[in-house]
Protein backbone atom coordinates (compact mmCIF):
# COMPACT_ATOMS: atom_id res chain seq x y z
CA UNK A 1 0.00 0.00 0.00
CA UNK A 2 2.88 2.36 0.80
CA UNK A 3 4.42 1.68 -2.60
CA UNK A 4 1.16 2.32 -4.46
CA UNK A 5 0.60 5.57 -2.59
CA UNK A 6 4.22 6.53 -3.24
CA UNK A 7 3.56 6.26 -6.96
CA UNK A 8 1.04 9.08 -6.55
CA UNK A 9 3.31 11.21 -4.37
CA UNK A 10 1.75 10.33 -1.02
CA UNK A 11 4.43 9.31 1.49
CA UNK A 12 3.54 7.45 4.69
CA UNK A 13 6.29 6.37 7.12
CA UNK A 14 7.15 2.69 7.47
CA UNK A 15 6.15 0.63 10.50
CA UNK A 16 3.22 -1.18 12.01
CA UNK A 17 2.40 1.84 14.15
CA UNK A 18 1.67 3.86 10.96
CA UNK A 19 -0.98 1.49 9.60
CA UNK A 20 -3.80 3.79 10.72
CA UNK A 21 -2.20 6.70 8.85
CA UNK A 22 -1.79 4.48 5.80
CA UNK A 23 -5.48 3.53 5.75
CA UNK A 24 -6.56 7.15 6.26
CA UNK A 25 -4.26 8.24 3.42
CA UNK A 26 -5.84 5.62 1.14
CA UNK A 27 -9.35 6.83 1.94
CA UNK A 28 -8.66 10.56 1.69
CA UNK A 29 -6.28 10.63 -1.27
CA UNK A 30 -7.47 11.98 -4.61
CA UNK A 31 -6.51 8.95 -6.72
CA UNK A 32 -7.67 7.59 -10.07
CA UNK A 33 -10.65 5.24 -9.75
CA UNK A 34 -8.76 1.97 -10.53
CA UNK A 35 -5.99 2.79 -8.03
CA UNK A 36 -8.50 3.85 -5.38
CA UNK A 37 -10.43 0.60 -5.88
CA UNK A 38 -7.29 -1.55 -5.51
CA UNK A 39 -6.05 0.35 -2.44
CA UNK A 40 -9.51 0.22 -0.83
CA UNK A 41 -9.48 -3.55 -1.29
CA UNK A 42 -6.06 -3.84 0.40
CA UNK A 43 -7.12 -1.50 3.22
CA UNK A 44 -10.30 -3.53 3.76
CA UNK A 45 -8.31 -6.76 3.99
CA UNK A 46 -5.99 -5.16 6.53
CA UNK A 47 -8.87 -3.92 8.68
CA UNK A 48 -10.66 -7.30 8.47
CA UNK A 49 -7.49 -9.15 9.47
CA UNK A 50 -7.00 -6.82 12.44
CA UNK A 51 -10.61 -7.43 13.58
CA UNK A 52 -10.13 -11.20 13.30
CA UNK A 53 -6.91 -11.01 15.33
CA UNK A 54 -8.70 -8.99 18.02
CA UNK A 55 -11.54 -11.53 18.14
CA UNK A 56 -9.10 -14.44 18.47
CA UNK A 57 -7.17 -12.60 21.16
CA UNK A 58 -10.42 -12.04 23.08
CA UNK A 59 -11.20 -15.77 22.82
CA UNK A 60 -7.72 -16.66 24.11
CA UNK A 61 -8.12 -14.24 27.03
CA UNK A 62 -11.52 -15.74 27.88
CA UNK A 63 -10.10 -19.27 27.77
CA UNK A 64 -7.19 -18.20 29.97
CA UNK A 65 -9.60 -16.73 32.52
CA UNK A 66 -11.59 -19.97 32.57
CA UNK A 67 -8.52 -22.21 33.01
CA UNK A 68 -7.25 -22.56 36.59
CA UNK A 69 -3.66 -23.36 35.61
CA UNK A 70 -3.49 -20.39 33.22
CA UNK A 71 -4.84 -18.10 35.95
CA UNK A 72 -2.11 -19.36 38.26
CA UNK A 73 0.62 -18.43 35.74
CA UNK A 74 -0.61 -14.94 34.82
CA UNK A 75 0.66 -13.12 37.95
CA UNK A 76 4.25 -14.00 36.97
CA UNK A 77 5.78 -10.78 35.59
CA UNK A 78 6.16 -11.16 31.83
CA UNK A 79 3.48 -13.84 31.45
CA UNK A 80 0.10 -12.70 30.23
CA UNK A 81 -3.02 -14.56 29.16
CA UNK A 82 -1.63 -15.57 25.76
CA UNK A 83 1.63 -16.98 27.15
CA UNK A 84 -0.16 -18.65 30.07
CA UNK A 85 -2.71 -20.37 27.84
CA UNK A 86 0.04 -21.42 25.40
CA UNK A 87 2.09 -22.94 28.24
CA UNK A 88 -0.90 -24.81 29.64
CA UNK A 89 -1.99 -26.17 26.28
CA UNK A 90 1.40 -26.96 24.72
CA UNK A 91 3.25 -28.50 27.65
CA UNK A 92 2.99 -32.23 28.17
CA UNK A 93 2.11 -33.52 31.62
CA UNK A 94 4.17 -31.42 34.04
CA UNK A 95 4.94 -34.52 36.12
CA UNK A 96 7.13 -35.79 33.28
CA UNK A 97 9.72 -33.14 34.13
CA UNK A 98 11.92 -33.87 37.14
CA UNK A 99 12.68 -30.22 37.82
CA UNK A 100 12.23 -26.72 36.54
CA UNK A 101 15.58 -26.97 34.80
CA UNK A 102 14.31 -29.94 32.79
CA UNK A 103 11.36 -27.84 31.60
CA UNK A 104 13.69 -24.96 30.80
CA UNK A 105 15.98 -27.30 28.86
CA UNK A 106 12.96 -28.77 27.05
CA UNK A 107 12.08 -25.23 25.95
CA UNK A 108 15.68 -24.58 24.84
CA UNK A 109 16.39 -21.83 27.40
CA UNK A 110 19.43 -23.39 29.06
CA UNK A 111 23.01 -22.75 27.99
CA UNK A 112 24.77 -25.42 25.96
CA UNK A 113 27.83 -26.67 27.89
CA UNK A 114 31.25 -26.75 26.22
CA UNK A 115 33.23 -28.07 29.16
CA UNK A 116 36.58 -29.80 29.06
CA UNK A 117 39.47 -30.46 31.42
CA UNK A 118 37.47 -29.64 34.52
CA UNK A 119 36.64 -26.13 33.28
CA UNK A 120 32.96 -25.40 32.90
CA UNK A 121 32.18 -23.22 29.89
CA UNK A 122 28.59 -22.42 29.13
CA UNK A 123 27.72 -21.30 25.62
CA UNK A 124 24.62 -19.92 23.97
CA UNK A 125 21.17 -21.35 24.60
CA UNK A 126 20.48 -24.66 22.92
CA UNK A 127 17.31 -23.46 21.10
CA UNK A 128 15.95 -26.99 21.22
CA UNK A 129 12.30 -27.62 21.96
CA UNK A 130 9.19 -25.57 21.36
CA UNK A 131 10.16 -22.42 19.47
CA UNK A 132 6.79 -20.69 19.99
CA UNK A 133 6.81 -21.07 23.78
CA UNK A 134 10.45 -19.99 23.94
CA UNK A 135 9.64 -16.89 21.91
CA UNK A 136 6.64 -15.97 24.07
CA UNK A 137 8.73 -16.27 27.23
CA UNK A 138 11.55 -14.26 25.65
CA UNK A 139 9.19 -11.47 24.55
CA UNK A 140 7.71 -11.22 28.04
CA UNK A 141 11.18 -11.21 29.54
CA UNK A 142 12.53 -8.53 27.19
CA UNK A 143 9.56 -6.33 28.12
CA UNK A 144 10.39 -6.79 31.81
CA UNK A 145 14.08 -6.07 31.20
CA UNK A 146 13.26 -2.90 29.24
CA UNK A 147 10.92 -1.66 31.96
CA UNK A 148 13.46 -2.45 34.69
CA UNK A 149 16.29 -0.68 32.85
CA UNK A 150 14.21 2.52 32.81
CA UNK A 151 13.72 2.30 36.58
CA UNK A 152 16.02 3.13 39.42
CA UNK A 153 18.99 0.97 40.39
CA UNK A 154 18.30 -1.63 43.02
CA UNK A 155 19.46 -4.82 44.67
CA UNK A 156 16.94 -7.20 43.11
CA UNK A 157 17.94 -10.22 41.03
CA UNK A 158 16.97 -8.69 37.69
CA UNK A 159 18.92 -5.49 38.27
CA UNK A 160 22.05 -7.48 39.15
CA UNK A 161 21.72 -9.47 35.91
CA UNK A 162 21.10 -6.32 33.85
CA UNK A 163 24.18 -4.63 35.32
CA UNK A 164 26.42 -7.59 34.33
CA UNK A 165 24.93 -8.76 31.04
CA UNK A 166 23.65 -7.37 27.78
CA UNK A 167 19.86 -6.78 27.65
CA UNK A 168 19.16 -9.81 25.44
CA UNK A 169 21.26 -12.07 27.65
CA UNK A 170 19.41 -10.76 30.69
CA UNK A 171 16.11 -11.47 28.92
CA UNK A 172 17.14 -15.08 28.25
CA UNK A 173 18.13 -15.50 31.91
CA UNK A 174 14.78 -14.05 32.98
CA UNK A 175 12.87 -16.27 30.51
CA UNK A 176 14.69 -19.27 31.98
CA UNK A 177 13.65 -18.16 35.46
CA UNK A 178 10.06 -17.58 34.31
CA UNK A 179 9.92 -21.14 32.91
CA UNK A 180 11.20 -22.55 36.21
CA UNK A 181 8.67 -20.49 38.17
CA UNK A 182 5.88 -21.68 35.87
CA UNK A 183 7.00 -25.27 36.47
CA UNK A 184 6.88 -24.81 40.25
CA UNK A 185 3.43 -23.22 40.17
CA UNK A 186 1.98 -25.87 37.88
CA UNK A 187 3.55 -28.82 39.71
CA UNK A 188 2.74 -27.69 43.26
CA UNK A 189 -0.55 -25.99 42.34
CA UNK A 190 0.44 -22.92 44.34
CA UNK A 191 0.00 -19.20 43.78
CA UNK A 192 2.77 -16.82 42.68
CA UNK A 193 4.32 -14.68 45.41
CA UNK A 194 6.65 -11.87 44.34
CA UNK A 195 9.99 -11.81 46.14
Amino acid sequence: MRAHLGEFGIVVPKGIHNVERLIIACEQANLPAPAHKALSLLAGQLVDTQKKIEALTADIRADAEANEAAQRLQPIPGIGPITASALVSALPDIAEFKSGRDLSAWLGLTPRPHSTGGKERLGRISKMGNRYLRRLLYLGAIAQVSARRRGEAGEDWLWKIISRKKPKQAAIALANRMARTAYALMKNKTEFRAA
